[in-house]
C-alpha cells in the first residue's frame, strides 16, 4: 500500500501541495499571534500611562518637602492587595516615598535608566508589565525634588487575551487548512482525470476490449496518444507476421514429417526410437502450431509433470549422446505437477539438458524442489542443471541469452536456445540464473517459476 502511495502521482503532489500549505499556515499563525501579543501590550502600555498620569495628578508637594498622595485614588484597584495593579513612587536615590495598598508585600521593579520628562516601559519578572515617569516638582518656595513615578499590572490579562486569540487563530487555520485541502484534491482529480481516462482505455486495450485509443483527450495529451496508437499498430503487425511465419513453418513441416513417419515403419532394428522421436517432433510442430494461432488468447491450463518431462528428455538425449556415456544424476520426485503448458516446459528443460548434455564430460545432474523461497518470493517449481564440462565465462553469461550467440563458435547450433529459455521464462514471470558450478566444475542454470 506504502509503495502504491509512493508511485501516485495524485498522492505526491497532494502531499506536496499539503505540506506547503501547512508551512503557510504555521508563519501566518506565529506572525498574526505575535502581532496580536504586540498590539495587546501596546494597549496594556497606554492604560498604564492613563494610571501614572491618575497618580500624578493624586500626589501633591509640600512647602516642606514631602509628597503626600491621596487616598481617593482613579482605580480601586490600588487599594486591594494582590488585586495585580500597583503604584510605587521613588525619588532618584532609589529611597521608597510611596507605595499604594496593592503592593504589600511586593518589591519595585528596577529603575530605568531615563530623562526628567521621559516615560519608559518594561517587561519585568513573573509576567508583570511596569511604566514608569520621571518628573522634577518644585515648591512655591523654590525647592526641588526629583520623583519616579512607576505603576505595575500583572500580565495574565494580557496572556489570557494571547492565548484566546491562538486557540481562535488555529482553529480557524485548521479548518481553513481542511478546505483548502479538499478543494486542492479535487482540482487535482479533475486535472488528472485525462490520465486516468487514457489508462483505462490502456487497461482496456491490453484485456482485447478495445483496439486502440480513439477517446478525445486533452491537448497535451493528444501526441502521446497518437504515438501510442502507431505503437500499438506497429507491433500488432509485427506480431501478426511473426504468428503467420510461425504457422507457415508447422505446415510446411507436417507433411515432410508424416512423410518420414510412413517411411519408418519400413525400418528395422531402431524403428521404435524413429517412431519416438517423429512423434515428439509431431508434439513440437502442434504444440508451435497452437501457440501461433492462439493470438494471444488466454487459455485454461492443466497440470505438466516436471519430473515425468525430465525423465522422457533424459532417455532422449541419452540415445542422442549415445557414444558419451553420459551419467544423469535425477534428485526429483516422483511426480512434480505444476500448471504450465507441456510444451512450455519441455522448451526449458529440453534446452537447458541438451547444452548441459552437449557440454558436459560425463555427468549431467538435474534437481527439482516445488514450492521454493527466494528474495522474499514465493516459486512454485525450482529446477537446477548442472554438468562437469567447462562452463562458460563470466562475461559470456548475459551474451548467450541473445538470440544468435553461441558460447564457442565452433560448436553446431544457432544459438537460440537459451534466448528461447530466457523469453518463456521471462514470460511465464520467472527467474533464471547462470553460474559456475561449485560441485562438478562446470555450468549451472537454476530456474524458478512461480
Amino acid at each position: 500500500m506504502n509503495a502504491l502511495r509512493a508511485k501516485s502521482l495524485s498522492f505526491r503532489l497532494l502531499t506536496s501541495e499539503g505540506l506547503v500549505l501547512a508551512a503557510f499556515f504555521a508563519l501566518v499563525a506565529v506572525v498574526l499571534e505575535q502581532g496580536f501579543r504586540e498590539s495587546a501590550e501596546e494597549a496594556l502600555k497606554e492604560r498604564l500611562q492613563v494610571q501614572v498620569y491618575s497618580l500624578l495628578s493624586s500626589a501633591e508637594l509640600k512647602d516642606n518637602g514631602e509628597l503626600s498622595v491621596s487616598q481617593n485614588l482613579q482605580d480601586p484597584r490600588f487599594m486591594n492587595p494582590g488585586s495585580g495593579l500597583y503604584g510605587f513612587i521613588r525619588q532618584t536615590n532609589k529611597k521608597q516615598v510611596w507605595s499604594s495598598p496593592s503592593a504589600i508585600g511586593l518589591d519595585p521593579p528596577p529603575l530605568p535608566d531615563m530623562a526628567p520628562g521621559e516615560p519608559a516601559f518594561t517587561r519585568e519578572k513573573r509576567n508583570r508589565y511596569a511604566f514608569h515617569y520621571r518628573v522634577i516638582w518644585q515648591t512655591l518656595a523654590g525647592m526641588e525634588r526629583e520623583y519616579l513615578f512607576t505603576v505595575v499590572e500583572d500580565g495574565d490579562f494580557v496572556e489570557q487575551q494571547v492565548k484566546h486569540f491562538a486557540v481562535t487563530l488555529w482553529t480557524w487555520l485548521l479548518v481553513i487548512g481542511v478546505v483548502l485541502i479538499f478543494i486542492q484534491f479535487s482540482l487535482l482529480r479533475w486535472s488528472l482525470k485525462p490520465l486516468r481516462r487514457i489508462v483505462r482505455d490502456l487497461e482496456s486495450i491490453e484485456k482485447g476490449t478495445r483496439s486502440r485509443l480513439d477517446h478525445y483527450y486533452a491537448t497535451e495529451l493528444q501526441g502521446l496518444a497518437n504515438n501510442l496508437n502507431a505503437f500499438i499498430s506497429s507491433e500488432r503487425a509485427h506480431l501478426e507476421r511473426y504468428r503467420n511465419t510461425l504457422a507457415d513453418l508447422a505446415h510446411s513441416l507436417k507433411t515432410p514429417l508424416a512423410i518420414l513417419h510412413g517411411c519408418a515403419h519400413s525400418f528395422q532394428g531402431n524403428q521404435d526410437a524413429v517412431i519416438e522421436q517423429l512423434t515428439y517432433m509431431d508434439k513440437i510442430i502442434q504444440y508451435q502450431l497452437q501457440r501461433a494461432a492462439a493470438k494471444g488468447e488466454s487459455k485454461t491450463v492443466g497440470a505438466s509433470d516436471v519430473s515425468d518431462i525430465i525423465r522422457k528428455t533424459v532417455a532422449s538425449l541419452t540415445k542422442v549422446y549415445l557414444d558419451k556415456g553420459i551419467s544423469f544424476d535425477l534428485n526429483i520426485p516422483e511426480a512434480s505437477p505444476v500448471y504450465y503448458e507441456e510444451g512450455d516446459l519441455y522448451e526449458i528443460i529440453g534446452n537447458l539438458l541438451d547444452n548441459a548434455s552437449k557440454w558436459c564430460r560425463k555427468t549431467v545432474r538435474v534437481q527439482v524442489a516445488l514450492k521454493q523461497r527466494k528474495n522474499r518470493r514465493n516459486y512454485a517449481v525450482f529446477l537446477l542443471i548442472e554438468d562437469d564440462g567447462p562452463g562458460i565465462p563470466q562475461q559470456k553469461l548475459g551474451e548467450i541469452l541473445k538470440r544468435g550467440v553461441r558460447a564457442d563458435e565452433n560448436i553446431h547450433g544457432h544459438g537460440i536456445g537459451m534466448a528461447v529459455v530466457s523469453d518463456l521464462i521471462e514470460l511465464l514471470d520467472g527467474k533464471l540464473e547462470g553460474m559456475p558450478s561449485k560441485t562438478l566444475g562446470g555450468m549451472s542454470w537454476s530456474v524458478y517459476l512461480p
